[in-house]
């Protein structure tokens, strides 16, 4: 019998939840965007992605 056991939960991640309102219109782009990838992209995934690409940019 192994002594090791495997922890519960989720694994720890290096992340920080940020949360923001956003104008409606804003929202209303996110979501074309989705719906343009077949709705495979949650919101947050967009407006990482979004930020990704603008971190980019500023290099």
């Amino acid at each position: 019998m192994s002594t090791n056991k495997m922890p519960r939960g989720r694994p720890p991640v290096d992340t920080e939840a940020v949360t923001v309102r956003l104008p409606r219109d804003i929202i209303v782009k996110i979501d074309e965007i989705r719906a343009r990838n077949l709705g495979t992209q949650s919101r947050p995934d967009v407006i990482r992605r979004a930020i990704i690409e603008w971190l980019r940019e500023e290099k």
